[in-house]
């Protein structure tokens, strides 16, 4: 089973989510948000990066024993997919936002195999929209895409609502929800500014800050 607090902890230990409740940060939609995460950052931290590879790698295993290859979502998930298809001894192969515009136009990179059973791995997951773009492209060439796997999850409601309505079952390593317990338990968010930060979730487009 995933630890999802030992997750969270080696986020925040690489610089990887930042918490600012009093200045948020605002999105490229415009959302204003109170938490920034950039996985991207883990890559640069050795035994940080082998943690959460292990842990990313625990997960497929025992939730997803039946799959025949990993597929990572370009680019922030090429990296992580392509180190657990390592360690798991499987093919892996990635799906960039569109089809290349030169050479054999491919928006699929690596040996697509019909039929064969595949595990969506993602850094972060948002509204779901553009990871779940990724899973229709795959069972488009013919893949059985089993599930996804991410390292974090905002956790919106539309997100879930999307994985269900996709059919798509998702595990994450850890949560916004986890991440918030943490920075309580540290003494880094008060109780009462917690409840307004997790009140963010909800609705996360009207939101304008603490």
């Amino acid at each position: 089973m995933t630890n999802e607090k030992a997750v969270a902890e080696k986020l925040l230990q690489a610089g990887a989510v930042q918490l600012r409740p009093q200045a948020p940060f605002t999105w490229a939609s415009g959302w204003k948000s109170p938490i920034y995460c950039d996985n991207r950052r883990v890559l640069s931290f050795p035994y940080i990066r082998d943690f959460i590879k292990s842990e990313l790698c625990n997960v497929i295993f025992e939730k997803f024993p039946d799959a025949d290859a990993l597929a990572g979502v370009a680019t922030a998930g090429i990296a992580w997919g392509a180190m657990a298809a390592d360690q798991l001894k499987l093919p892996f192969l990635y799906v960039r936002p569109k089809p290349k515009e030169h050479g054999m136009g491919n928006q699929i990179e690596g040996a697509v195999v019909p039929g064969q059973k595949v595990i969506v791995v993602e850094d972060l997951i948002s509204t779901g929209k553009s990871s779940l773009q990724v899973v229709e492209v795959l069972r488009n060439a013919g893949v059985e895409v089993v599930g996804m796997a991410a390292i974090f999850s905002y956790g919106f409601p539309v997100a879930e609502e999307a994985f269900q309505t996709a059919q798509v079952s998702l595990e994450v390593l850890t949560d916004y929800a986890h991440l918030v317990a943490l920075a309580v338990e540290k003494g880094t968010v008060e109780v009462g500014t917690a409840d307004l930060l997790l009140e963010w979730r909800k609705d996360p487009a009207t939101w304008q800050g603490v």
